[in-house]
């Protein structure tokens, strides 16, 4: 049985997209469906490869009782590109880059909210607005885990 990649992306890989890879793959668990996926995150920029996740996303997550693993930033490569079956970034502003660098372009994480969310998650490294943040990664992940297993026929 091959498995499903889904790959989030955001700007420095250290709080939206390890965000949205932790809760996915939560999410992915408790529906009895963690085999049948392979969950990363990356960074458009290489600003904070190595480093682990933002202190603010590592204490949302563990208030919400979601692991994070040992998760350290890394910078997405066309390989990533080429693995992931679902590669999703956070903002416009992702999107555009990951167009102009590797000519490939991308669905936003909130084109799979409910209808009304926003289409982008602000980033909370500017804003520290980690708690809203999270309602819309969360919001976006079980959007994007129905139109999958919809897709996929899981």
């Amino acid at each position: 049985m091959e498995k499903i990649g889904v790959m989030f992306v955001c700007l420095g890989n250290i709080c939206r997209s390890p965000m949205a890879e932790a809760i996915f793959r939560d999410l992915v668990q408790k529906r009895g469906l963690g085999n049948r996926f392979e969950i990363a995150s990356a960074g458009t920029d290489n600003w904070h490869v190595g480093e682990p996740p933002h202190r603010g996303t590592q204490q949302i997550l563990a208030r919400h009782k979601i692991e994070m693993g040992k998760k350290r930033a890394q910078q997405l490569t066309a390989r990533d590109l080429d693995f992931y079956d679902y590669v999703v970034v956070m903002d416009a502003s992702n999107a555009a880059e990951v167009e102009a660098v590797f000519g490939k372009k991308l669905k936003r994480l909130l084109e799979f909210a409910p209808e009304g969310s926003p289409l982008d998650v602000p980033d909370p490294y500017y804003e520290n607005n980690f708690n809203e943040v999270y309602q819309l990664v969360l919001d976006g992940c079980e959007g994007l885990l129905q139109h999958i297993r919809e897709q996929e026929g899981l």
